[in-house]
């Protein structure tokens, strides 16, 4: 049997990480059907079928997951000693890749990206935005983005924006027809802009005073799965909304929104870019971690 190229076996594990021949084939710069076809010719070539494939799903048979498991970290060497040579270059070079979730990427993420490609031009980095909790191991990222308050302990977490806080907010005609509320229990009696995670729970109002934590179940006429959509429903009137403070500063300042519950909305440790301890750290990931620290804003 000949053995199968280095070539053949990048194939398998872009199939095996994304279980999707459209995503491996954009990743590789190939077609789907030139993806099936190389794959179909390693399985000959092994006598051994390494996925089961039906018009909807892509999953690893027994001996695709034993081969994955064996091949994964050996590729992971051979990427770790391909980028230790960019130690002997001027500035790095290569793919980064990122995730994270919509207003990480607006509020802090993108402006520091913009600089760091203009530093570093020899860099090619892709945000990936995924609002869920992505495990960046086996999503294949090199890093991500969350609040600071959200991460797993055996990360490596960098602060790359200034503690944050979120604020409640409504249109000044809604408290014609409504009481302000003086603590977080009054919400129950005022419509509120509901937020939906994307694995189907409703976030809960979170507020904090004096060391006393509350978390509200607020309910009202709109749900929205994206934060940054809740600003426009705000500003007409449909309910209150609680959102980062940053989205809404404008609108605070000229008056088209007006802040209730203040003084039960402390500040929280903000975005961190977060990676496994255990991986080495690639050179592009490196030079990115020191240009957000030397941009980052200053509380």
């Amino acid at each position: 049997m000949k053995a199968p190229s280095t070539a053949d076996l990048t194939i398998f594990l872009s199939i095996a990480q994304h279980l999707n021949f459209s995503r491996a084939a954009v990743e590789l710069g190939v077609t789907p059907s030139a993806l099936s076809h190389a794959l179909r010719a390693l399985e000959n070539r092994l006598g051994v079928r390494l996925f089961n494939r039906t018009t909807r799903s892509v999953a690893l048979t027994d001996a695709g997951e034993r081969l994955y498991a064996r091949l994964k970290p050996a590729f992971r060497d051979i990427d770790d000693a391909l980028e230790d040579l960019n130690n002997f270059r001027d500035k790095p070079s290569g793919n980064l890749r990122i995730t994270a979730g919509r207003q990480a990427c607006e509020l802090v993420l993108l402006p520091i990206v913009s600089q760091y490609l203009r530093e570093y031009p020899d860099v090619r980095l892709e945000v990936v935005e995924n609002d869920a909790l992505v495990d960046v191991v086996a999503g294949g990222f090199d890093a991500g983005v969350r609040f600071g308050n959200r991460l797993e302990a055996d990360m490596v977490s960098v602060p790359i924006g200034p503690n944050m806080r979120s604020v409640v907010v409504g249109a000044p005609a809604l408290f014609d027809r409504y009481a302000t509320p003086q603590k977080p229990e009054d919400l129950h009696a005022l419509p509120c802009i509901r937020h939906r995670f994307p694995s189907g729970s409703l976030y809960r109002w979170e507020f904090e005073r004096g060391g006393i934590s509350h978390e509200i179940e607020v309910s009202g006429p709109l749900t929205l799965g994206d934060v940054s959509l809740m600003v426009g429903p705000a500003l007409q009137g449909t309910g209150l909304a609680y959102v980062f403070e940053d989205m809404v500063s404008e609108h605070l300042a000229d008056g088209r929104l007006i802040q209730v519950l203040a003084d039960w909305c402390p500040y929280y440790p903000g975005l961190h870019l977060y990676y496994p301890s255990r991986r080495h750290v690639p050179a592009s990931l490196k030079a990115f971690i020191d240009f957000a620290r030397s941009v980052r804003p200053k509380n």
